[in-house]
């Protein structure tokens, strides 16, 4: 019988050793790494080309959105399952849009994440108990994208949802350490107009007046850590 691989992505080592159990339960699953990080997530992934990864979103040095879209650009047959305590429609999109095919709350039940497992690996899409084809997946966002979008007085709601840049969350993650545009620029090489320019469509995307609501709009979906302010 193949094995099925999954790569465990969390930076706490209490969960992770949870879910390794939980998975392994499965005779047809093998946990082949475990990583605390994205930088570490990334070079085990790499390594092992894992057919399925469960991903946190809140890591260390690089967040899982990040992580699974630059995997994903490179292992389109992995598959990533984010577990995550964030669970709002928004994040469920911005995971879909990264590459992610499941999007499961960290108290998922041990059969779901068992069951979600093995669906994203026939290519099906999960966001909760939910498990869809890609037309279904489709179907479901446009539903609730709509919805929320309804209630921004806004036509052009189609930026709403669109995931930053890299190069815009790399700029945002300096603006929540509290660093200023001229500091940014200085840290990245590029000129104080390019960071206002980009601080300009973070703004409009993420749909907040100013740097420190775009900064807490980050924290609170776990895109970026106030750990990042230490060292």
């Amino acid at each position: 019988m193949t094995q099925l691989k999954v790569l465990i992505v969390d930076d706490h080592p209490v969960f992770r050793q949870g879910i390794c159990d939980v998975v392994e339960t499965d005779p047809t699953i093998t946990v082949v790494g475990q990583a605390a990080d994205g930088e570490v997530a990334m070079e085990l992934a790499f390594d092992l080309n894992p057919d399925v990864i469960l991903m946190d979103i809140n890591l260390p040095t690089i967040n899982g959105l990040q992580v699974t879209r630059k995997i994903k650009s490179a292992l389109s047959d992995t598959k990533v399952v984010v577990l995550t305590g964030y669970d709002d429609v928004e994040q469920v999109f911005h995971a879909l849009r990264a590459g992610a095919s499941a999007y499961c709350p960290k108290d998922v039940m041990p059969e779901s994440l068992i069951e979600a497992i093995h669906a994203v690996r026939e290519n099906m899409y999960v966001v909760g108990e939910k498990k869809m084809t890609y037309e279904d997946m489709l179907s479901w966002v446009e539903e609730k994208v709509g919805r929320l979008a309804g209630l921004h007085s806004t036509d052009d709601t189609e930026d709403l949802f669109v995931p930053l840049s890299p190069r815009e969350m790399e700029i945002l993650e300096h603006v929540t350490r509290g660093l200023s545009n001229k500091e940014i620029a200085y840290k990245l090489g590029i000129s104080h107009q390019t960071v206002k320019n980009h601080m300009t469509a973070i703004l409009r995307k993420l749909r907040v007046d100013d740097r420190t609501q775009a900064a807490v709009y980050a924290l609170r979906r776990g895109w970026v850590r106030l750990e990042t302010n230490k060292g």
